[in-house]
């Protein structure tokens, strides 16, 4: 687990466009604050009737050592990771290959790096992973829809 946390976190540094997508993932602009971005993020996961596994709170880690590391550079003002993961959609995906459980569970960021929030997710591989992009991109469409 801590590795996948830090996998996000690294990915979740890299990212900072509207509504793209590229090799790490798809990310979406967020017009308002933080707390509104994970407070809305966290809601549309509730609403689609998933349960959210785990909140990492990864800008206070990494903030919290940075000198620890040798690090000057401050990369977010905040930053959340949400993980969950769907029973019906992670059945589906891991039945049209077991391998696809190397991407569960799924998760989404929220971002805000001088003032700019940012919402995303993995870009995942094209095919048996299109129903988890697809659910990801409902919750995020939910979320900025606010």
């Amino acid at each position: 687990m801590p590795r996948l946390l830090t996998a996000l976190a690294v990915s979740a540094s890299m990212l900072a466009s509207a509504a793209t997508a590229n090799d790490a993932a798809i990310t979406f602009d967020y017009d308002g604050s933080f707390d509104d971005a994970t407070f809305a993020v966290e809601d549309a996961i509730i609403s689609k009737g998933l349960v959210i596994d785990h909140r990492s709170h990864t800008g206070e880690m990494l903030e919290r050592t940075r000198a620890d590391v040798g690090s000057d550079v401050v990369l977010f003002d905040a930053a959340d990771v949400f993980l969950f993961c769907s029973a019906t959609i992670s059945r589906q995906v891991m039945e049209a290959d077991p391998d696809n459980i190397v991407y569960c569970p799924y998760s989404i960021y929220v971002a805000d790096r001088g003032g700019k929030v940012t919402i995303g997710f993995p870009d995942y591989p094209d095919g048996s992973m299109q129903p988890v992009e697809d659910l990801l991109t409902e919750i995020v469409e939910e979320a900025t829809s606010f």
